[in-house]
């Protein structure tokens, strides 16, 4: 049970804020590290034709180009074969002006994302979807972290919501956010129990939770009735609906009334996904020599 009663309404979780000031710290530790010698460089490789995708990399590009970090496009139409993007990853691995890969997905069909993905150097896997950061982060050792999942903790750490002892409940198991948000939750000392398409009564489960990430991608999933008194509510999903407008898992005008706690969609952890792949950018040059 948290410390402190719930508020009439949940204090808003301002992604959007707290990723300015992160990003305007990181304009003047990528400036420092120029300094040295070192720019930043971040490639991202994007196969096919998908709209949503185009739009996430332009603004992956903008946010890279606003803090001073390099970036570079190579685009390939959905029929590339997946040798082609191999053979570019494996360009980008042995390139030393590049310090971070990022393969936007989902990639088309016919490819193999696991073994692309894998292709990826680990120390310039900037995601951290690799194997090694993956396994890196659960064993508890220093490593790459998923974004979202770090961005996710950065919100809650910053809101000063208390973690040790407590119940985290996350929806959805998948390894970009579900599974890595757990082990993060685990390494502060919470009790984390996680919930999929196969769990038995949600709501029961919900209900006893301190702190409550959804990452299932079902619009307003998660109602007023399936959350505790005070509990911080992180939605991690962002849903079209059929009248355009975007909606998170949460149902937000509802929860927001019962929660310590809540963060808003857009607006909460989306901006926080983009600031930690501008700090896994940077540690990424940092760990490394400059170029001859």
């Amino acid at each position: 049970m948290l410390d402190c009663a719930a508020p009439m309404a949940a204090q808003i979780l301002d992604g959007k804020s707290l990723a300015a000031s992160i990003r305007a710290d990181l304009r003047e530790r990528v400036a420092a590290l120029v300094q040295r010698g070192v720019r930043p460089g971040l490639a991202v490789v994007l196969a096919g034709d998908d709209a949503a995708s185009r739009v996430y990399v332009r603004n992956k590009t903008l946010a890279a180009a606003e803090i001073g970090v390099h970036s570079e496009q190579h685009e390939f139409k959905a029929d590339v074969g997946e040798a082609t993007l191999l053979q570019q990853i494996r360009a980008l691995n042995e390139n030393p002006l590049v310090h971070s890969i990022l393969v936007q997905l989902p990639l088309p069909k016919h490819i193999d994302s696991a073994r692309v993905l894998e292709a990826i150097a680990p120390a310039k896997d900037v995601d951290g979807f690799h194997e090694v950061n993956l396994g890196a982060l659960l064993a508890g050792r220093p490593g790459v972290v998923p974004c979202t999942p770090a961005g996710v903790m950065r919100l809650i750490e910053n809101a000063g919501v208390p973690l040790a002892g407590r119940h985290a409940v996350v929806l959805g198991r998948s390894n970009i956010v579900g599974k890595p948000v757990a082990l993060l939750l685990l390494q502060k000392d919470a009790s984390v129990t996680i919930c999929h398409s196969k769990s038995k009564d949600l709501k029961a489960i919900t209900k006893q939770a301190d702190i409550l990430v959804a990452a299932v991608g079902r619009a307003k999933l998660v109602t007023a009735e399936m959350v505790k008194p005070g509990a911080c509510v992180i939605d991690v999903g962002i849903n079209r609906l059929p009248d355009g407008k975007l909606a998170g898992d949460v149902d937000y005008e509802a929860v927001r009334e019962v929660a310590g706690w809540i963060t808003p969609v857009p607006g909460g952890v989306g901006p926080m996904t983009i600031a930690m792949l501008l700090e896994n950018c940077f540690r990424a040059a940092a760990r490394q020599k400059p170029a001859a």
